[in-house]
């Protein structure tokens, strides 16, 4: 069975010594000290490895079936669902007046990793929950939220996002699925959804779908979409469950992964549905959870990647196999761990060096989604904006090479179901597809997040790297190493946003057919930021003479290695990006 354990050193490294959340003048972060902050993280840690990481291989064999229109979870899904309920773990981060304790969105993050390493499938119940619930806070009326919310935030009632349709995902300008305006005031919800995650499911007593559709009179696109809250079981005045909806769980898909969770098919056949938000305006309803939704599904990507590591690790460690070319390093055994070989060191250091990277920047980006919440700094939020498609984008592409990489190490094992790796690369494959597939992520911040505000935001981040180069420079042990790479990675962005901004108007084709390119080079970039962000906190604790010599000076190694390996991939994505459009547009469409 695969092993994990919750990676609290790293993150506490990154709370306390990176982002110094206790100084970070955001309302809330004064208290998050460090015995407290290492207090929860090992708790979830213990909850993660004893309770969720041995559901994991479970849910993936047994996954979910339909039966006479209820879904059945995995064995032991109900129980840990119990565990995490009572122990308060989906109310971490949710308003205290709703029976939330009120913690910042960071902590919700860092805890989140720790469940999603452990069973991916298992904590997307709670984290479409706290979707819904984020949707409700925020567009609900009084009414709604005192229905609502606090059954959400206890996790006694589960929600969902219904978005897509059998003939429309991206696009949904082309949804079908109507709302009729009823006499009393609410609607009468009819169409089909796919590809609904929790959308049926044994485990709650009623689960409250969030449904965009079509209300008369709202025009053409998307511009005519509602949201409404349409719960499996009608809720009566006093608060207790009431009739069957007309609604039902037509299917349950079969999938690549995250087999646990259950997958559905919805049929609202006129169901009553209650308007959130404004009408015809559910897309705006719908985005303001999307920042945190793309985010958690970034999140993912690094997570799963996470266990998959350790146990690549793990097994380089203790498998024996082939000699080192410099000489026996296990001369007592018949051979020497797989962890001398060059070729798997640098595997691991692939695998290390993102996923450290990429927790760092995740973590970044949920201060500044606290900072925007909790301070209303409208820096803050433009500037968390432009990174979410990098931080989803690019992180669960590199998540899923991270889980193939981390499941080549264990060689033909690897591609055997008993050692679990084939379902951490199965699992780590749908993050780089829903919440709006990566090639969606990747438009969206050349066509879109770039421009916005003026392009405000990301000159405030070729100024953020500018400024960390120009007050570190003086320190010659982040300079060469770490300083020197991030100028010249960050000179790579900046030409391919000039390309950008030169061809775009009069050939807009060049600028999308690089934007893949620019999410990625993007990314590197960021990564490359963290690392010297991280270097420099870990030298700051050498000088200080910190104890944890080890754990620091690993730090420093990988992200050197990071700069060293990864970062000039920069070149390469803007030498693509400046061929323009005519390389990927040649061919008729009939030659494909």
């Amino acid at each position: 069975m695969p092993i994990y354990a919750a990676p609290v050193k790293d993150m506490q490294f990154l709370l306390h010594d990176v982002l110094k959340v206790t100084e970070a003048g955001i309302p809330g972060y004064a208290d998050l000290d460090r015995d407290f902050t290492n207090a929860v993280l090992d708790e979830a840690g213990k909850v993660a490895s004893d309770v969720l990481a041995p559901l994991n291989p479970i849910g993936d064999r047994e996954g979910c079936r339909l039966e006479n229109g209820v879904v059945r979870t995995p064995s032991g899904f109900g129980h840990a669902f119990e565990v995490m309920k009572r122990g308060g773990w989906t109310a971490l981060d949710c308003d205290p007046d709703y029976g939330g304790q009120g913690l910042p969105y960071l902590m919700g993050t860092a805890v989140g990793e720790i469940f999603v390493s452990a069973n991916m499938a298992f904590n997307m119940y709670q984290g479409l929950t706290h979707g819904a619930y984020s949707a409700i806070h925020a567009h609900g009326s009084a009414e709604q939220k005192a229905t609502y919310l606090p059954k959400l935030v206890a996790c006694d009632w589960t929600g969902t996002m219904n978005l897509t349709e059998p003939h429309c995902g991206t696009d949904l300008g082309l949804m079908r699925t109507k709302a009729e305006p009823q006499a009393d005031g609410s609607y009468r919800i009819t169409g089909q959804k796919i590809f609904i995650s929790a959308g049926e499911h044994d485990m709650a007593a009623n689960i409250v779908h969030l449904v965009l559709a079509k209300a008369p009179g709202g025009g053409e696109g998307t511009k005519g979409i509602s949201l409404f809250i349409v719960p499996k079981f009608l809720v009566n005045p006093d608060g207790s469950l009431g009739a069957r909806n007309s609604l039902s769980c037509g299917k349950v898909e079969e999938k690549m992964g995250i087999h646990g969770n259950s997958t559905c098919v919805m049929n609202y056949d006129g169901a009553t549905g209650y308007l959130l938000g404004d009408l015809h305006k559910g897309m705006r309803a719908m985005f303001t959870m999307m920042n945190e939704a793309r985010l958690g599904v970034g999140l993912q990507g690094y997570a799963v990647a996470e266990a998959a590591y350790q146990n690549a690790a793990a097994y380089a460690r203790d498998r024996l196999q082939g000699r080192a070319v410099t000489g026996s390093e296990n001369p007592a055994g018949p051979a020497d761990p797989l962890i001398v070989h060059p070729d798997i060191r640098r595997n691991l250091m692939d695998q290390k060096s993102f996923v450290e990277g990429a927790r760092a920047l995740t973590f970044w980006g949920a201060s500044l989604i606290d900072r925007s919440v909790r301070s209303g700094d409208a820096e803050a939020e433009g500037l968390v904006s432009l990174m979410i498609p990098v931080i989803k984008g690019f992180q669960t592409d590199k998540g899923f090479e991270m889980a193939v990489a981390a499941q080549q190490v264990f060689g033909g094992h690897g591609y055997i179901e008993e050692w679990g790796m084939s379902q951490f690369a199965r699992d780590a494959r749908i993050a780089m597809i829903y919440e709006g597939a990566n090639g969606v992520q990747a438009l969206d911040l050349v066509g879109r997040k770039l421009a916005q505000d003026g392009g405000r935001h990301v000159l405030a981040f070729f100024e953020m790297v500018k400024t960390f180069c120009k007050e570190n420079e003086g320190d010659a042990r982040l300079k060469t190493g770490f300083l020197d790479p991030l100028k010249a990675a960050s000179k790579d962005l900046q030409a391919a946003g000039v390309y950008f901004m030169q061809t775009g108007m009069k050939a807009p084709n060049a600028a999308l057919a690089g934007s893949y390119d620019f999410m990625h080079m993007m990314g590197h970039v960021c990564l490359g930021l963290m690392w010297a962000r991280m270097a420099k906190a870990a030298y700051a604790g050498l000088d200080a003479g910190a104890t944890d010599r080890d754990f620091l000076e690993a730090k420093i190694a990988t992200g050197r290695y990071y700069m060293a390996r990864h970062l000039p991939a920069t070149a390469m994505h803007l030498a693509r990006i400046e061929t323009g459009a005519e390389p990927v547009m040649a061919l008729a469409a009939e030659a494909f």
